[in-house]
């Protein structure tokens, strides 16, 4: 089992134990276990097929798995769907928009589980949502429709939704990919700033590995549905193993400030001639 540290606090929030995916016969996820740390963010790093997604959409309650995840000690299995909302947010992949729903009422759709027993939206609900929009830069956007915003804004859109939940585990599965890099950036700083602010935990599944050696303490690297490392950015990030678990050439750079940086090295034609 591994365990993941946080620069804070080793008490544990997401805990699991021998989780095990299967799609039909083939084994997706193998009796994964290991602990997530409170405050921390942990990324999740692996070639496609590696198991990034499945984990994810298991901690999220959205696949059927053996084994056991638990958030603050207690089970998810046993938790209602308005509890455990209150304690996970996820932000798909892939996630589907209604089409005539205004941006500020999409995003108020976060606020859900935390609404009276009338399930009537109050002030300050709508506010915490005005204000999401405007630090990610959607503010104008806030009376428009779904169907007349990019997929850029969308993809913004749907991670101010999960912060509106207000749950202290944030799972992230590419929340980033349709995004240019300046906004890709941005969204993460806000990602960050808002964990250190709330000290929420964050769990998120990455392919740009220079932005997961930015942003996560710990990073754990999938390898057909198996845990292969994890650990600083320092300690998992090396060369010889992306190389095998990527099935591709990368070199490993230092930037001035000390940050690592992940380069995809071209294999030239006469490299291949023997």
């Amino acid at each position: 089992m591994s365990a993941l540290r946080s620069p804070e606090t080793a008490e544990p929030i997401v805990e699991l134990r021998d989780v095990l995916v299967r799609y039909g016969n083939v084994e997706a996820l193998g009796g994964v276990s290991f602990d997530v740390n409170t405050g921390s963010w942990v990324g999740l790093i692996g070639a496609n097929g590696a198991g990034k997604s499945t984990l994810l959409k298991a901690v999220a309650r959205l696949i059927g798995f053996a084994g056991e995840v638990r958030v603050r000690g207690r089970s998810t299995a046993g938790l209602s769907p308005r509890a455990f909302a209150q304690l996970v947010a996820y932000v798909p992949q892939k996630p589907e928009f209604p089409p005539e729903m205004r941006a500020v009422d999409y995003v108020a759709l976060g606020r859900l589980p935390h609404l009276g027993y009338f399930g009537a939206e109050g002030p300050n609900d709508r506010e915490r949502s005005l204000v999401l929009l405007e630090r990610l830069s959607l503010g104008a956007f806030a009376e428009r429709h779904l169907t007349t915003m990019s997929g850029g804004e969308l993809q913004r859109l749907v991670l101010a939704r999960a912060l509106a939940q207000d749950a202290p585990v944030l799972l992230l599965d590419e929340p980033t990919s349709a995004l240019d890099l300046g906004r890709r950036v941005e969204a993460l700083e806000l990602v960050d700033e808002l964990r250190i602010e709330r000290g929420l935990t964050v769990v998120s599944a990455m392919h740009d590995l220079t932005l997961a050696a930015q942003f996560a303490d710990e990073l754990l690297l999938l390898g057909s549905g198996a845990i292969v490392t994890s650990g600083t950015a320092e300690e998992v990030l090396r060369e010889d193993s992306l190389d095998f678990h990527f099935g591709t050439r990368v070199r490993i750079l230092r930037t001035d400030d000390g940050e690592l940086v992940v380069v995809p090295r071209r294999i030239h034609p006469r490299e291949t001639r023997g």
